[in-house]
């Protein structure tokens, strides 16, 4: 048996064998490109307050309490002036995550929200784990993107051609009207798989990437990375707090946002225990992540503490650390903005239909080979 015909089975019963989990991850996958779009509008009901954030992490934190008394606070996430204060919630196990909305004056509670509940949420259960299960899920899901990774390569080598003068006939349709379907969905799997491949196999490398420890760790290492690839918050530098001194966790966020004039959101994450310091992540790019700043301090004295992480300030990260900090925005499209959003969106698309067109491919010849066999 020749390669390329060893390849074309490989190809074939492992797109047989993921078709419909590529399907419904491709699908989930481009809806959720443009969630934050969609879900940004929520915030135009509060366009009404222009004013100047004035309640504390503090207050927020015992504000929001009232509302949700049992639950962990993940965080304090600060917005534009005009922008609510919101308060989050988040426990991983049994999964809660929802927020609170403070007015950013006040203090008072504006609403609620449960990011478990709504269609983007049903979107993003379906894109990580099928709507299963979490642990079988997320199983599926990973070791589908690894085997459709391979699917990938394997269908590049089969479009090339032996000879370059045909490979011109590989990149374009050329139907007739005599033409059947079978013929043109052929050409739809193979002349539009082609065009998607090398842009399908980073957006399914990127998600390789976040799921399995193993793609993430050889990838940074493979770059030259020489930090800590993992999100560590540090200790703090001093034990005890002293006495008759006020803490400084609410004096953090009006500083940083004087140091970061044009900030899109200042999210401030509460010590987990006594010896943790505070962590706060500045974003300034409206629609993506990998360049925030990730700034730890003395939850005791205020004092900055840095980090061995590849997560920290941004200006002080090398390729290695950007290649892996950019790797959700690159998997989203929004590394390049709307347009690469619009990108992963048809290319993703695209890959939704290629298990389809596969299907029907192998559909086809068997039902013509099985017609033969019954004349």
């Amino acid at each position: 048996m020749s390669i390329k015909k060893t390849l074309r089975y490989i190809h074939m019963y492992l797109g047989l064998i993921t078709g419909i989990v590529v399907f419904i991850v491709a699908v989930t996958g481009c809806l959720w490109v443009f969630q934050e779009e969609f879900t940004r509008e929520d915030s135009h009901i509060y366009d009404s307050m222009d004013h100047l954030h004035s309640v504390t992490p503090s207050q927020a934190a015992s504000m929001a309490k009232t509302a949700i008394p049992n639950q962990t606070i993940h965080g304090t996430k600060y917005g534009k002036p005009n922008q609510p204060v919101e308060v989050i919630f988040y426990d991983a196990d049994p999964l809660f995550y929802q927020s609170v909305y403070l007015d950013p004056v006040n203090g008072q509670i504006v609403t609620t929200k449960d990011h478990t509940s709504g269609f983007f949420a049903f979107v993003l259960k379906g894109h990580m784990f099928l709507w299963m299960g979490r642990e079988l899920g997320s199983s599926i899901v990973q070791y589908s993107t690894l085997i459709f990774t391979i699917i990938l390569v394997t269908g590049i080598v089969l479009w090339w051609p032996k000879k370059k003068k045909n490979r011109g006939q590989r990149f374009k349709f050329k139907w007739k009207p005599t033409t059947g379907w079978k013929r043109k969905n052929f050409d739809i799997h193979s002349i539009l798989g082609f065009y998607v491949s090398f842009l399908a196999i980073i957006i399914a490398f990127s998600g390789l990437i976040m799921a399995f420890n193993w793609v993430y760790y050889i990838t940074y290492k493979s770059w030259g990375g020489q930090n800590a690839p993992q999100f560590i918050i540090p200790n703090n530098s001093t034990s005890t707090a002293f006495d008759n001194k006020p803490e400084p966790i609410d004096s953090l966020v009006p500083k940083l946002a004087a140091e970061y004039v044009d900030y899109e959101y200042i999210e401030l994450h509460y010590p987990a225990s006594d010896t943790a310091s505070i962590y706060i992540e500045i974003n300034t790019s409206k629609g993506t992540y990998y360049d925030s700043d990730y700034r730890f301090f003395d939850q005791y004295t205020g004092e900055e503490i840095e980090t061995t992480s590849i997560y920290g300030k941004y200006q002080n990260a090398s390729i290695a650390d950007k290649v892996i900090r950019m790797n959700y925005d690159i998997h989203v499209g929004a590394i390049g903005g709307l347009a690469g959003k619009i990108i992963a969106f048809f290319v993703s698309l695209t890959i939704a239909s290629l298990p389809v067109s596969g299907f029907l491919l192998w559909y086809g010849r068997k039902f013509k080979s099985k017609k033969k066999t019954n004349q």
